[in-house]
């Protein structure tokens, strides 16, 4: 195991009615000194469905402070968006931002905080060169209404610039919220194919770290294990019985668990598929763990004899598989691939770029040199096999 530092600043409120019962004081003890304003940033209609937007608002009136309303952040946030939102919080004084939806809406609001307390260009400074961040971001909190990206509990903000068409973030400790209060019920008016894709994109997240060096057997391997075993078993739970509120429960605190950056402690981590996807959805918009499931299994079909122990577990513990089963370990890591693919196939996600809306093969080429590569897989990646994963999955 490598040697870390795990840090974590962001306080979770979890469960029924927490909005009612936290919110409020959270505003009052957050809000910068001297200042009455809450910019309150938000997707399309989801958060006017699932009742989050009614329950925030009521608490911010007991407050007394003033709102300011930011909606319209879409899926894959962009530059420009998170630039206009950071114009009204200056132009109006706002003393505290606070996202209420998914990771989009969290990505976004995270980058803001950054931004608006940054004398200079936070996208090139820390997004493109991984400067120091000397700064402290603005006050900033989030109120999830769906499990995905884990945003809540992370240092990160995924964005897009779409003039360069580069998705990509950076993790720094002081991007985390201060708080992030979940009630599952939310969740409940999500539909099916968002549950599909964002309990996939948690999956994801579990296999990053595990499928990464160094490759032994720590207690955090365990963990991992465990957890992608009980995503795929409520996954099929949720898709199978969609009003099931323990289900989506479950659901939500993995999406955190995956993403708090303990289980990967010691990892390099393996961020490779996330990279291909990023540049999938910089280059189309199309939906990021619909990418993750198109890309997944090819790109495991290419590295797993650089990892062949940790794919032969994968198959073992997360599958449960038989080793009696197969003729060898390298029989046995492909069957563990095969169930994730079956698995796939059975959730009814898209299989192939074309379903994800590409048409034009020859845009691969552009959008795999535009890639960043992960120094922490079993082997790291060129543009030219990611070209060639790209045009298997086409």
């Amino acid at each position: 195991m490598n040697n870390f530092v795990w840090q974590n600043r962001t306080k979770v409120y979890f469960g029924e009615k927490v909005v009612d019962k936290h919110l409020s004081s959270l505003i009052k003890e957050h809000m910068t000194p001297g200042k009455n304003k809450i910019l309150l940033g938000y997707g399309g209609g989801s958060v006017k469905k699932n009742g989050s937007y009614d329950d925030v608002m009521a608490a911010i009136a007991e407050t007394g402070f003033e709102v300011i309303e930011f909606g319209g952040i879409m899926s894959n946030p962009t530059l420009d968006k998170m630039l206009e939102g950071v114009e009204i919080v200056k132009a109006n004084d706002v003393g505290l931002i606070l996202a209420v939806g998914g990771g989009s809406a969290m990505d976004c609001c995270k980058a803001m905080a950054v931004q608006a307390a940054y004398d200079g260009d936070a996208w090139q400074d820390f997004w493109m060169d991984g400067k120091e961040m000397l700064i402290d971001p603005m006050p900033c909190g989030v109120v999830v209404t769906m499990p995905a990206t884990g945003s809540e509990l992370n240092p990160c903000a995924v964005l897009t610039n779409t003039e360069t068409n580069i998705k990509c973030d950076r993790g720094y400790p002081k991007i985390n919220p201060l708080f992030a209060v979940m009630d599952p019920a939310y969740t409940l008016t999500m539909p099916l194919r968002q549950i599909k894709a964002g309990t996939f994109d948690i999956l994801s997240h579990v296999m990053e770290g595990y499928f990464s060096d160094p490759a032994g057997y720590w207690a955090t391997d365990d963990m991992m294990e465990g957890l992608m075993h009980g995503i795929i078993r409520d996954l099929r739970a949720a898709v199978k019985d969609p009003t099931n509120l323990e289900v989506r429960t479950s659901i939500m605190w993995a999406g955190s668990l995956a993403e708090n950056g303990f289980p990967k402690t010691g990892k390099k981590l393996d961020f490779q598929a996330h990279n291909m996807e990023h540049q999938l959805s910089a280059f189309s918009n199309c939906n990021h763990g619909e990418g993750l499931a198109v890309i997944h299994p090819t790109y495991y079909r290419h590295i797993y004899k650089d990892g062949l122990p940790k794919f032969v577990s994968f198959a073992k513990e997360v599958w449960r598989l038989n080793p009696a089963d197969y003729e060898s370990d390298e029989a046995l890591a492909l069957a563990g691939i095969d169930a994730l693919d079956d698995f796939i196939t059975e959730l009814g996600m898209p299989k192939t770029l074309r379903e994800l809306g590409f048409e034009d093969k020859s845009q691969l080429k552009e959008i795999a040199d535009s890639c960043f590569i992960s120094e922490g897989a079993f082997r790291p990646m060129t543009a030219e096999e990611i070209l060639e994963i790209y045009e298997e999955c086409f």
